[in-house]
Parts: structure tokens; C-alpha cells; sequence
């Protein structure tokens, strides 16, 4: 079964910069990974080679004006325990 985990808020740059920074501290080694979803802390397993893919989006819709987004995604395969 799939569980899902979301977060989402208004930030300064500075501040969502700053959680991707954290983000990237517990990534990068070995090791388990700490990640904070809002109020949340889970425990994540990358092993040493991850996949990545970023994705850019440019939408000029008519009544909420010109958005830009980026969207990153690690995605690794758990392996089996014994």
C-alpha cells in the first residue's frame, strides 16, 4: 500500500532555501535520511545512487497571470530485507 505524505506553505526564498538545504544535508552520506514534512519527520533509506529529474514549468494562464514552477524528484528502489 502506498502512503503519501504532503506539505505545503507560503515562504520567503530565503526560508525555502533553506529547507532544500536541509533537505540535501540529509541525502547526501550514508545512511538513513531525516526529512521534515510540516510537522511531520520521517525516515527515509536512499541507498548510494539515486534517480534524479527536474522538471521546469512556464504558464501564462489568462486570469491569475504569468507562474513558474520547478519540480525535483529523487526516486530509489528499497532493498529487500532479508
Amino acid at each position: 500500500m502506498a502512503e503519501k505524505t504532503d506539505y505545503s506553505a507560503q515562504l520567503s526564498r530565503d526560508e525555502a532555501a533553506d529547507l532544500v538545504q536541509e533537505l540535501a544535508q540529509e541525502i547526501r552520506g550514508e545512511g538513513p535520511a531525516e526529512v521534515g514534512v510540516g510537522n511531520k519527520l520521517l525516515t527515509l533509506s536512499p541507498p548510494p545512487e539515486l534517480e534524479y529529474e527536474v522538471e521546469v514549468e512556464e504558464r501564462s494562464p489568462m486570469l491569475r497571470g504569468p507562474r513558474e514552477k520547478i519540480t525535483v524528484t529523487l526516486e530509489w528502489k528499497l532493498e529487500k530485507e532479508p
